[in-house]
């Protein structure tokens, strides 16, 4: 294919020079492109996905941990869309309803667990952690309290909207940023890796509920409106809850009436084999945040889904939750949605995953055999693989080695080798898998295959 085809927009565009010269890529360190060519991702199909010149590669991480049916129901997601563009092509919810936004919302609360039955529409996951502290912080206000701070944990992403990104405890992403949104303090995460080799589970989650606890009360549990907390923490490295841990945290929610926010924006529809991780690890949550896996992105849509308590005292008199968003639940994204549920419950993708779980995890695990390879973490289709510089020790990096291995050698090699995840140093140098949840074993193969031959070489270069 010429640097000039584009068969499905203008001709008379190349490509390639239009997106050095026009493109601003998301965290994108765009000097990198200066002599090279931006890469464009042009056709996908199952769980694989085409450039522009027709090069093949296994997107092991589901378009951002996004796409669970993978790439090949345009036609059917395309003609719901269509037929809903033909019906009505837009209308908003503030102060109405449409019929594809309030479908979904009902099935929204049927897949969620517990008494979470009140949806909230919005753009994507940023939007819908930003609407959750503000729903947080209103719903105290209802009740009479001035409560307004959010506690998150060392190292999580949230998103990237002012309010999203004041709870981030990546500090590298916030401080180019602040002053922030007040106030957000932070509590260690559930990574076990490198912590006492006679330490028990119960001792771990002893000491972060402990931690917790602490923070609660140095900041003053009658200011504290929302903890939030991924079920399974993406950053860092798919960071697993111990036993016990999410009972313990709703527990010190419960005693200093605290609302507790599962962030689902990964985790949610299927990851991580149940429709919601807030199920699988019984967390209770008041709210939950999600977005990527309810659409699998073929649009952009997210939620906050509440629980009938923090619902209520916007159900009656004049207490009106001041906030909204022009395209939240927009009916063709309401559409698309609704019609990737159906599929997924069609093809029994959320079962499927449960079922294979277990042998991703174990083919991943031929990893560890590799030097460079430290440890492997997650559940369902959501791993991680840190990397280390000495397996005796667990040694990690330098900040000047990390960068020279992930963006130096990795990310390109990786993607020449035919294959998409991500090499990540928002904490110690991860390598994150997560494919489109129709991956079956001969994509745990080839992702196995792939890694292990760039990883092969990369612990040359890092022993040398």
């Amino acid at each position: 294919m010429s640097a000039t085809a584009n068969p499905r927009g203008r001709a008379d565009i190349d490509l390639r020079q239009a997106a050095k010269d026009h493109l601003w890529l998301h965290f994108t360190r765009m000097s990198a492109y200066a002599a090279a060519p931006v890469p464009i991702i042009a056709r996908g199909e199952g769980c694989y996905l085409e450039d522009l010149d027709g090069r093949r590669y296994l997107d092991a991480l589901a378009g951002l941990f996004a796409v669970q049916i993978g790439y090949s129901h345009g036609e059917e997601i395309g003609a719901a869309a269509a037929e809903q563009m033909r019906e009505l092509p837009f209308y908003t919810n503030w102060s109405y309803a449409h019929p594809r936004s309030i479908e979904l919302a009902q099935r929204l609360a049927e897949l969620a667990p517990g008494d979470l039955n009140r949806v909230f529409f919005t753009s994507g996951g940023s939007e819908s952690v930003e609407s959750a502290w503000k729903l947080a912080r209103q719903f105290h206000a209802a009740r009479g309290e001035r409560r307004w701070k959010a506690i998150g944990r060392d190292l999580a992403y949230h998103g990237t909207t002012m309010g999203a990104l004041s709870i981030n405890g990546v500090a590298p992403l916030r401080q180019p940023f602040e002053p922030l949104v007040p106030q957000v303090a932070h509590v260690r995460n559930t990574n076990r890796f490198r912590r006492p080799a006679d330490e028990t589970e119960e001792q771990f989650t002893a000491m972060l509920l402990d931690d917790l606890e602490q923070r609660i009360l140095s900041e003053g549990p009658e200011t504290v409106a929302l903890v939030i907390l991924e079920p399974v923490q993406n950053s860092g490295g798919a960071f697993t809850p111990p036993a016990g841990y999410f009972q313990g945290v709703r527990a010190l929610c419960d005693e200093h009436g605290i609302l507790l926010c599962a962030d689902e924006v990964i985790t949610g529809f299927g990851r991580i084999g149940a429709w919601f991780a807030s199920d699988r690890y019984d967390i209770r949550p008041d709210l939950v945040t999600c977005a990527k896996g309810m659409s699998s992105a073929y649009a952009s849509i997210g939620a906050v889904i509440a629980s009938d308590r923090v619902a209520a005292p916007f159900l009656e008199g004049s207490e009106t939750f001041l906030h909204g968003l022009t395209f939240g639940g927009h009916p063709v994204a309401a559409a698309i949605a609704l019609k990737n549920l159906a599929i997924m419950e069609r093809e029994r993708i959320v079962e499927s995953v449960a079922a294979s779980e277990d042998r991703f995890r174990a083919t991943l695990a031929q990893l560890l055999e590799l030097p460079i390879v430290g440890d492997l973490r997650g559940v369902g289709y959501f791993y991680a693989l840190e990397l280390v510089k000495d397996r005796e020790t667990n040694a990690t990096f330098s900040d000047e080695e990390s960068e020279r291995l992930l963006r130096g050698f990795l990310s390109e090699r990786l993607y020449d080798a035919g294959i998409i995840c991500r090499a990540d140093d928002r904490g110690d140098p991860v390598i994150q898998v997560s494919p489109p949840l129709i991956a079956e074993q001969r994509q745990f193969d080839e992702i196995v295959g792939i890694l292990g031959e760039v990883l092969t070489e990369a612990s040359r270069l890092v022993t040398r």
